[in-house]
């Protein structure tokens, strides 16, 4: 069995336990991606190798000296490529800044670093985080491990790609309306979109501030309890995060799901969801009913107002966020020019992909004078009736379940082809963002062809172990019954 094949604590068990070395590690991991990565693109930029091998001596000499004893320690991990990393190229996947190399590291790095990481390199993604099929890269698409023809899903596909296709581990993802849970779904994987706050977004190069969210990608759901445990802290160079002294997210892991009342919005399963998508997912309920849960289908309402307020919001402050890359202070600048302000225009309409121009122009639109009130004040006052709902929802349940998305991986060019029915993808997983929600995507079956089906359970702010809790029941329970590529186990 590769190395790879491991799960991240597996990986570090058999680290600390000496059957292997760091070292090992991130040699199998570098050979992997070698021999993995032309036929998926999942990787951006690599660290150089004797840079990593000798991050992973340095490791591997504090793991045998006590220094580091936590469960990730000696473990290669895949960053995206929209968190800097001092001295390793950061490009959000965009010509505007593919030549941008931190003088920094984010906070979530750098607490990764503290735990006995070693980064190999940045994953690719849809630029500057936006698109939900990670197409819109500027260094091109990534592919489905499972199906090369079909994508990873988006922004986070090149991580969800790289921990599928056994190239690392795990990975770190961001999800600003989804791009940790619906990769994780299309790839076959289990990520989780933390509560808002809980995660530093020092570092991150922000698509929308108020949505986004730093989280992992990772083979099971024991790995990703111990890699946001990892990453979870308070920072003071982030003004949006929140003190908490429940981040011991692997105390989660264990029991059962006995009593836990489980919600199945009937908002969810109406016109539009694949026919076995939603078989499965219902499945996934019955098995949780069978297991002592309490499930019930309930109306939540809102629903389709959510992709549209998500898209004004994430787009107004995207338009915001993305003015500082004007070809001045750094990033790519156009060759011919006269004068400041042609600068400006040339360095920004070269530098940026179709999609990001896209979504600035619809949120400079929004923000306008005599259209702010008519769309923005409107999208916020629906993001709040949102929250709202589900407020109501978690007084009745502890989870909410569904689906992560309408349908599997789709074909590679499908969704660029109509930009509104890529948005409509998103419109089981914006609701977290818009709310502030914890949530998580893990396999629950496959359909036909053998393509990845994910289930997603949502909880009550600051209550992700709860979904910990029943995501680990089922996958103990079932997730071995079902793997991704239609084998039986």
């Amino acid at each position: 069995m590769s190395l790879t094949d491991l799960t991240a604590t597996e990986l570090g068990k058999r680290i600390k336990e000496g059957k292997v070395t760091a070292v090992d590690a991130a040699k199998e991991s570098l050979e992997n991606i070698k021999e993995k990565d032309k036929g998926l693109n999942a990787f951006v930029t690599l660290a150089d190798e004797a840079g990593v091998i000798k991050r992973a001596e340095e490791v591997q000499r504090q793991i045998e000296d006590g220094s580091l004893t936590g469960p990730l320690a000696g473990v290669p991990v895949a960053l995206k490529d929209n968190l800097c990393t001092k001295g390793l190229r950061t490009t959000c996947a965009s010509k505007i800044l593919s030549n941008f190399v931190p003088p920094y590291s984010a906070t979530a790095v750098e607490n990764l670093e503290k735990a006995g990481a070693v980064i190999i390199g940045k994953t690719n993604m849809d630029e500057f985080a936006m698109g939900s099929t990670s197409e819109t890269s500027f260094f091109g698409a990534v592919k489905n491990p499972h199906d090369a023809e079909r994508v990873t899903g988006g922004s986070s596909g090149g991580s969800a790609a790289a921990v599928a296709a056994g190239e690392v581990a795990y990975a770190l993802g961001t999800d600003t309306g989804g791009s940790i849970r619906q990769p994780s779904a299309y790839c076959g994987v289990t990520g989780i979109k933390p509560t808002y706050g809980t995660v530093s977004r020092n570092g991150l190069i922000a698509y929308a501030s108020s949505l986004d969210q730093i989280g992992p990608i990772a083979k099971d759901v024991t790995d990703c309890a111990a890699i946001l445990e990892a990453i979870a802290s308070y920072d003071t160079k982030d003004s949006t995060s929140v003190k908490r002294d429940d981040t011991d997210f692997t105390s989660a892991l264990g029991g059962d799901v006995k009593g836990l009342k489980i919600g199945i919005p009937n908002d969810y399963f109406g016109e539009g969801l694949d026919e076995e998508v939603g078989t499965a997912v219902l499945a996934a309920a019955d098995t949780l009913k069978e297991m002592g849960a309490e499930v019930e289908r309930f109306d939540l309402g809102l629903v389709h107002y959510a992709v549209p307020a998500y898209y004004i919001i994430a787009s107004a402050e995207a338009s915001s966020n993305l003015s500082r890359f004007d070809g001045v202070k750094y990033g790519y600048r156009a060759k011919d020019y006269e004068g400041l302000h042609q600068m400006y225009k040339r360095s920004r309409s070269e530098g940026f992909g179709e999609e990001v121009k896209r979504r600035i122009m619809l949120g400079t639109f929004a923000l306008s004078s005599g259209y702010y009130d008519a769309y923005y004040m409107k999208a916020l006052k629906t993001k709040a009736l949102i929250k709202q709902a589900f407020d109501k929802a978690f007084e009745e349940y502890d989870v909410i379940l569904g689906p992560v998305a309408p349908t599997v991986a789709p074909r590679l060019g499908e969704s660029l082809i109509d930009p509104i029915k890529m948005y409509l993808g998103d419109i089981y997983t914006v609701s977290a963002n818009l709310a502030g929600l914890p949530a998580i995507s893990l396999p629950c079956g496959v359909n036909s062809r053998g393509l990845p089906i994910g289930l997603q359970l949502t909880g009550n702010c600051f209550n992700e172990k709860t979904i910990i809790k029943a995501a680990f029941a089922f996958e103990r329970k079932y997730g071995e019954s079902i793997k991704p590529g239609g084998e039986e186990a």
